[in-house]
């Protein structure tokens, strides 16, 4: 029997095209927006209806869809909600970003996750909670959200060769929407292998009760087994074993598994069954995860951020200058000598990038403006380059420069290219095609003449990267402000400085400053 709901234009503006997925919380639909010029989108509609009578419980929803919207454009490990109604037959629903990806239950189920991807994933998913139970400022007042639900199946997993994994936590607020309503209070809500003791009880719920779910899915993704077993899945067999059964451990159920014992231990904590006896916020948590991270010396292409969102970031390979000393010619020296500090940028320590015309040609030039005894201290330098890049929720690259002296320390050089412009792909693709820029540094004190020259090569795999970002940026389409994807680079870009640092401070070769040839 077909689906009456197919074709279906809701709301005006959404057209149901296919059922993307069912369970206990409701329907979901792949749709378009119509409004939108066919955008695909996600909609759910959950599985209670509002009676016309009920109007408290329809102004609950729409202070709790409200909620959801708002988490979703605080954190990107949150998926994100557009939109939200009730259509004629008095159901609510949500209109959520259409994600192409994969459940963590699905990747779980093939077989246990490796401890970088497993780290990867749990403190992404880490973050999305934190987020939530520190909570979003709704009309003035501080809402913190608990999940109620936190399972494999509520994490989707997005996979791109280019830009690595991301993680959503789906469906938040709902569980508490569908206890807002008469008919469903008597019923147990939440899955019964993830459900923290307090919840099996029927509790009023803190953060720690997500917390213990999310011991169980660490246990489940590390080793591919539940560390609670019951007699049946009836719900008195597992509120048995939440309540009074202790835990497998590791060893017990994966003797093979080399994971560090901070790890371990950290997952056996969040088992605990007094709610006192486990990490009591979010950030201990990601505080262990952080620090195993560091230590696990597997390569990590997506990163993400801080005690607020670490999005997809992606790093290309950095190639630091160390043995090559690059001069720049001296008939260009002496053109680039000549060149004054635009008259539109203030004289202030500032760098961004322009392009420079010279006889036909057009060179890539980052302009530089420091203090003359900031410029004299890094007369011998070593050059090192290095890019980052977000597209999620706006493509901006982060394009870092750093100028090291073993004596005086590196002078950091960062710009932000927003790749929905046309600006930040034109200099992109400039990079890229030439592969090479030249840095002007221009002394504040005497900003008519270019005081110093430098040459910094752009290696191939990068120009590589460099290429399919300006192509990914032209075609994604933004879903919230540019300010937030800077936000998230500069996150990561404080974190990566002592990694970079680390590497400049073990090389032997300073490369010279030189206008001459």
């Amino acid at each position: 029997m077909s689906d009456p709901n197919l074709g279906r234009l809701l709301s005006k503006r959404y057209q149901l095209q296919e059922l993307i997925g069912t369970g206990a919380m409701g329907r979901v639909y792949r749709a378009k927006d119509i409004l939108l010029g066919g955008v695909p989108v996600a909609v759910k509609f959950l599985a209670l209806s509002i009676q016309n009578e009920k109007m408290r419980l329809q102004e609950r929803f729409e202070r709790e869809a409200k909620t959801c919207a708002l988490l979703g454009q605080k954190s990107i490990h949150i998926v994100r909600v557009m939109d939200y109604g009730v259509d004629e037959n008095n159901t609510p629903y949500y209109v959520m970003e259409y994600l192409q990806g994969q459940g963590l239950n699905t990747l779980v189920r093939k077989q246990h996750l490796a401890l970088a991807r497993f780290l990867s994933m749990a403190r992404q998913i880490c973050l999305g909670l934190q987020c939530a139970h520190n909570g979003i400022l709704v009309d003035g007042i501080i809402c913190p959200i608990i999940h109620r639900d936190i399972k494999p199946s509520n994490m989707l997993v997005i996979q791109d060769p280019s830009f690595g994994e991301l993680v959503k936590v789906l469906d938040f607020g709902i569980a508490k929407l569908l206890l807002s309503d008469g008919d469903h209070t008597k019923f147990y809500l939440g899955t019964l292998a993830y459900s923290s003791p307090e919840q099996m009880e029927g509790k009023e719920l803190d953060n720690r009760s997500d917390i213990y779910s999310m011991g169980v899915m660490m246990f489940e993704m590390l080793t591919g087994k539940m560390p609670l077993v019951p007699s049946s899945h009836s719900f008195g067999a597992w509120y048995k074993v939440h309540q009074y059964q202790l835990p497998r451990t590791f060893a017990e159920v994966a003797p093979t598994l080399q994971i560090p014992k901070e790890v371990e231990d950290l997952v056996m904590s969040c088992l605990a069954k007094a709610a006192s006896s486990r990490p009591q916020s979010i950030s201990d948590i990601l505080e262990v995860l952080a620090a195993a991270e560091q230590q696990d010396n597997t390569p990590k292409i997506a990163q993400d951020t801080p005690p607020q969102s670490k999005a997809v970031i992606v790093h290309t390979e950095p190639e630091p200058k160390t043995k090559t000393h690059l001069r720049v010619t001296p008939s260009n020296n002496d053109i680039f000598q000549f060149l004054s500090w635009p008259q539109n940028k203030p004289i202030a320590d500032i760098v961004f990038p322009q392009p420079i015309h010279i006889k036909g040609e057009t060179l890539l030039a980052l302009w530089i403006m420091l203090p003359q005894e900031e410029i004299q201290k890094r007369l011998v330098s070593t050059r090192y380059n290095q890019f980052l890049f977000i597209s999620i929720p706006h493509p901006m690259l982060l394009w870092i420069t750093v100028i090291y002296n073993r004596k005086h320390g590196p002078k950091w050089l960062p710009y932000y290219l927003d790749l929905k412009t046309i600006f930040g792909q034109e200099i992109i693709r400039l990079l890229r095609h030439t592969g090479y820029y030249r840095l002007l540094f221009f002394a504040r004190e005497s900003p008519s003449r270019c005081a110093h020259v430098l040459l910094s090569s752009v290696a191939p795999g990068q120009c590589e990267r460099l290429k399919q970002w300006v192509q990914t940026g032209d075609i994604m389409a933004s879903s919230a402000d540019p300010q937030l994807s800077k936000s998230l680079l500069k996150t990561e870009y404080e974190k990566i400085k002592p990694q970079i640092l680390a590497k400049l401070e073990t090389m032997d070769t300073d490369s010279p400053f030189d206008l001459s040839g």
